[in-house]
């Protein structure tokens, strides 16, 4: 017996309220960039270079301890695993040419820039071995980047990131019309700078991983958006005299079922990679389920306001209307 969920009717007058979802729209972006320009991000190890070696806290092991015993000035804090143990997590970029031994110092200025990091982070990881009768088990994390490679992933992911957005761009405007790129492209820019200004707000760390999260929310964002485009164009073509605001309000309650179960299947999921994921993830799983939330708020409240202020006429015909498809409702 199918049960259903989800009223069949709804009739939520969504773009009543769009000038208040744009507005707090516009205030998250302005807040997010001036976080950004002000605090910047908590760069991981991926883009900022260096090593990142966490350990498990003890008796013996302890942040204290660490700072006096190990030689380099590094930057040792302690955090909380997902699992809820203590951590003793261990940051250093390149250390002292004097602490890396005469085999270091024998090599040429070209040879010492390729190998540095990786000589530095050998040293610290012998040294908490032998200052503290560590194991290879007993490190629970060990990353190191050279600062030539942590540019180089730095530059990619933007271009990445920038490739994405121009080809969600292009398929918009060629399957629809300019009017909804230019809502749907808002939409992943208002998605992705409110991503990166919680970032900067809680100084979560920023690394490949988080990247990952961000072209899954792109696309996310970009495929809730395009199932309420397609409802819009299809209400169009029905009712070619129903004022704009109308067509968005009746497109969007129709997909409203879809699109809480489709978050809510995600949440699950993402929920499940911040337990059980390791502290490696917990960025990724944090960008996500920020993401499922400012995704679907944008799609009904941010982008649709756009298309209604610049026209939702379309300019390609839609599909037959005894077409068999999704009709939004469970």
């Amino acid at each position: 017996m199918l049960i259903r969920y989800w009223p069949t009717e709804l009739n939520i007058p969504f773009m009543k309220f769009n000038v208040i979802g744009v507005t707090l729209s516009v205030l998250m972006i302005v807040g997010s960039i001036f976080l950004l320009s002000t605090r910047g991000l908590n760069l991981g190890v991926d883009f900022a270079g260096g090593s990142v070696i966490e350990l498990a806290e003890t008796e013996t092991v302890t942040v204290s301890e660490v700072r006096s015993r190990i030689e380099g000035g590094l930057t040792v804090n302690s955090a909380t695993g997902t699992d809820g143990r203590r951590l003793v997590v261990v940051r250093f970029g390149e250390l002292d040419e004097s602490l890396l031994g005469p085999e270091f110092a024998a090599l040429s200025e070209d040879e010492k820039v390729g190998r540095a990091s990786s000589v530095s982070n050998t040293f610290v990881v012998n040294e908490l071995k032998s200052e503290f009768g560590l194991t290879d088990q007993d490190i629970l994390r060990n990353d190191s980047v050279g600062p030539k490679v942590s540019g180089e992933l730095f530059w990619e992911s933007l271009i990445a990131l920038g490739v994405a957005t121009i080809f969600m761009l292009l398929y918009i405007a060629f399957r629809y019309s300019w009017s909804y790129a230019v809502g749907g492209i808002a939409a992943l820019l208002h998605d992705t700078i409110g991503t990166l200004g919680l970032f900067s707000l809680l100084q979560i760390e920023f690394d490949l991983t988080t990247v990952a999260a961000l072209l899954t929310i792109i696309g996310y964002s970009m495929n809730d958006s395009v199932v309420v485009f397609d409802r819009m164009r299809e209400v169009r073509r029905k009712y070619k005299q129903m004022p704009g605001a109308e067509v968005i309000n009746l497109a969007t309650n129709q997909t409203l079922s879809r699109t809480f179960l489709t978050a809510g299947a995600v949440f699950i999921a993402v929920v499940a990679i911040l337990l059980f994921g390791g502290p490696v993830l917990s960025g990724m799983a944090v960008a996500m389920m920020w993401g499922i939330f400012i995704g679907t708020y944008s799609s009904i409240f941010f982008a649709s306001a756009i298309v209604l202020a610049l026209g939702t006429d379309i300019r390609k015909p839609g599909v037959p209307d005894d077409t068999p498809g999704f009709q939004g409702v469970v």
